[in-house]
């Protein structure tokens, strides 16, 4: 065991390496300048100029990169062109919220899509299944922005039943999770659903029927357990892609966390605040996905870590 976590962690430092070299290199040929949007729209040439020498925009690609990369091993992510504060401390003061939303989030997608699944899995092949898969197809389709509005519009405005937006109660959090539990939920229905199928036609499955076993418990007992270890795994994506920040779904929510606090630094070009947003996300989905594979054996004693 310590072996495959020395190996995975090992794996994950040259992963992150690799994400802030290209995340940097992407932010360093944008035509839009900090310096520019620092100083303002009236600020002369020289001002800019010398904003650009104080934070060391005008250094070669390599030189900045070093400099960052330095920083970031001694534990410091930058300071915010914009905010004037330490990155490390704009993010952690996102955070509470993010793990809330995301929190909250998956467990909708868990419950909605694992019953979808595993109905529809046992209604194969009738008109009930079809109906419920295209639903579940249109859940994924549609954009964020269109299922934010139809939830706010329909559950705020309509009906009154939540608040338009806000942060601090548990009613603040119901419509943003729901959104994008329903959005999501048709992902894990569609990959519980094949699974399911997969498993159903298995042997022991056949023997729990032969011995009397109820519809209900083959479904529940013998083969949800060995259909849910792709929905494991996809758990552990969502944990990073809701890491990374819902951005339209925060947005519209009016919801305080680190999506909607990278769609502030893009306008504001603040590259410290991108790239530890960025630095953060590519953090939990390494974590997200060995928190995944280390979960798998409990669920499973057949599968072996190597």
């Amino acid at each position: 065991m310590m072996r495959y976590l020395l190996g995975r962690l090992s794996q994950a430092a040259l992963l992150l390496l690799g994400v802030t070299l290209i995340t940097f290199a992407l932010l360093y040929i944008l035509p839009a300048d900090p310096a520019r949007q620092i100083a303002g729209r009236s600020a002369t040439a020289e001002t800019v100029a010398n904003i650009r020498t104080q934070l060391g925009l005008d250094l070669p690609f390599y030189q900045q990169y070093g400099r960052y990369v330095t920083q970031l091993v001694q534990g410091d992510l930058g300071r915010s062109y914009a905010q004037k504060t330490e990155v490390g401390e704009v993010v952690a003061s996102r955070l509470p919220a993010t793990l809330i939303l995301m929190g909250a989030a998956i467990a909708c997608e868990l419950v909605i899509g694992l019953v979808i699944g595993i109905f529809a899995a046992a209604q194969q092949g009738r008109r009930s299944d079809d109906v419920v898969m295209m639903l579940s197809f249109v859940g994924v389709s549609t954009p964020q922005f269109v299922a934010s509005l139809a939830m706010l519009y329909t559950f705020s405005v309509l009906l009154d039943w939540f608040p338009v937006g806000g942060y601090g109660e548990f009613k603040h959090v119901v419509l943003p999770a729901m959104t994008l539990g329903l959005l999501g939920a048709g992902w894990y229905a569609r990959m519980l659903r094949s699974s399911m199928i997969d498993v159903l036609t298995q042997d022991y499955i056949r023997t729990a029927r032969a011995k009397g076993a109820s519809q209900l418990r083959v479904l529940m007992r013998h083969a949800l357990r060995n259909a849910v270890l792709p929905v494991v795994a996809m758990i552990g994506i969502d944990i990073g892609l809701f890491m990374s920040g819902a951005v339209v779904v925060e947005s519209v929510f009016g919801w305080p966390g680190i999506g909607q606090l990278a769609w502030q630094a893009i306008q504001q070009v603040d590259i410290p605040i991108i790239m530890g947003v960025t630095l953060v996300a590519a953090v939990a989905i390494v974590l997200g996905n060995l928190l995944a594979d280390l979960v798998a054996p409990l669920i499973d004693p057949r599968i072996q870590l190597r």
